[in-house]
């Protein structure tokens, strides 16, 4: 079992880890490395805007107070923006933090924030459908399976399906925030 998992906004410091760990495949893992990118987008939003904005945001995973990853979100339609938006979210964990439930708890504290914080009915998330473990995680934080998006994803020199799931405002525990 993890220590206290929470997330809170991003620093300085979480920026050097970020581009330290995340900036190969052996840091972000076979499912989600895209190539190589600068890091000088990244540091220009955290400079204007922490970050944390209106159109997504991305906090960071600590365990017991020490740095181990990132959670994501960022504005998806499913039609006309201004009907039918909701909130994609994605997890980035450094290679020590998997496989000990620290992102089942991370993407489920993000859901909680993103209903107590904004107006979303319907949060979603996506993975590889060879990366059991984020399923796995996802049914775990809550998440519902909706089924496959065939050739979603350009990674690696081909086409990759996903698994998309979501998780509505209601379905959460109980809709009581916090649970």
């Amino acid at each position: 079992m993890p220590d206290e998992i929470a997330l809170r906004p991003v620093t300085a410091d979480d920026l050097d880890l970020f581009e330290r760990e995340f900036n190969g495949p052996e840091g972000t893992g076979r499912y989600q490395w895209f190539g190589f990118g600068s890091a000088a987008g990244l540091r220009r939003q955290f400079a204007e805007t922490g970050l944390l904005s209106p159109d997504g945001g991305m906090l960071s995973v600590a365990e017991g107070g020490r740095t181990v990853g990132r959670v994501e979100w960022f504005a998806s339609a499913w039609g006309r923006p201004a009907t039918s938006t909701c909130w994609t979210l994605a997890i980035g964990l450094v290679p020590a933090a998997h496989g000990r439930g620290i992102g089942t708890r991370a993407q489920r504290l993000l859901a909680e924030y993103l209903f107590d914080h904004t107006r979303a009915e319907r949060l979603q998330a996506w993975t590889d459908c060879a990366n059991l473990a984020e399923q796995r995680a996802l049914e775990k934080a809550g998440f519902v399976r909706e089924g496959v998006l065939r050739s979603a994803q350009w990674r690696g020199g081909q086409w990759h399906d996903q698994v998309i799931f979501s998780m509505l405002r209601g379905e959460r525990s109980g809709g009581e925030p916090g649970q």
